[in-house]
């Protein structure tokens, strides 16, 4: 069986954006439905959590920095054949007035981590990296307070940044906002995108790890 861990924020987690719901059905988030498109060859690991960056402690949330806790899971959750890292939306909140190139900074701390990472056997875990959804043009009217036009600037940019840091990192890429966007609040996938998201993502898996 390949593991493979998903480690992201609130649109891995699944947030629901009608707020019907704290969560979409794990059969509709894209690592649920991954799981599903790949089958009982594969296990998918959802580790997912709202707000949380790729490298920045919020004074107004605790326990979001992805830094600190995916050394953790990573050993948790192990051995893992890949890891997939889809962080960089928080980052572009006012809070942290961080520009693309320093939040891509952020995400190489993260790649860092996971191939420093090698279990007794040696193995090092592949890496996907994901660059975010868009976020809405009317993020500013959310509920969202720490988001405003700059962070939708800031996360549009982030997808050539990730794409350059694969290529340097020897990691593969995806860009998330090719195929979903966000909902009615702005920021979170409908369930259609997670539906679509998941379909990529599992092409790129099959790609990555059925060609060994």
């Amino acid at each position: 069986m390949k593991n493979i861990l998903c480690f992201g924020d609130s649109n891995t987690f699944g947030s629901d954006p009608t707020g019907k719901t704290p969560r979409h059905p794990r059969t509709v988030r894209w690592p649920g439905r991954l799981q599903s498109l790949l089958g009982e060859e594969y296990y998918v690991i959802e580790e997912g959590l709202g707000g949380r960056t790729t490298v920045w402690d919020n004074p107004l949330a605790d326990n979001r920095c992805g830094l600190w806790f995916l050394p953790a899971a990573l050993q948790s959750h192990q051995p893992l054949d890949l890891v997939i890292l889809s962080l960089g939306t928080n980052d572009c909140k006012t809070i942290f007035s961080r520009s693309p190139r320093i939040i891509t900074r952020g995400m190489g701390r993260l790649v860092d981590v996971v191939k420093r990472f090698a279990y007794r056997d040696g193995r090092v875990p592949k890496i996907l990296l994901v660059a975010p959804i868009a976020i809405g043009a009317d993020v500013e009217q959310s509920v969202f307070e720490c988001f405003d036009n700059q962070s939708i600037e800031t996360a549009r940019q982030l997808g050539p940044l990730y794409e350059a840091l694969a290529r340097q990192t020897g990691c593969e890429y995806l860009n998330a906002a090719l195929y979903a966007q966000p909902g009615c609040d702005q920021l979170h996938m409908t369930g259609e995108g997670h539906l679509a998201l998941a379909d990529a993502i599992a092409a790129k898996v099959r790609q990555m790890l059925e060609t060994e």
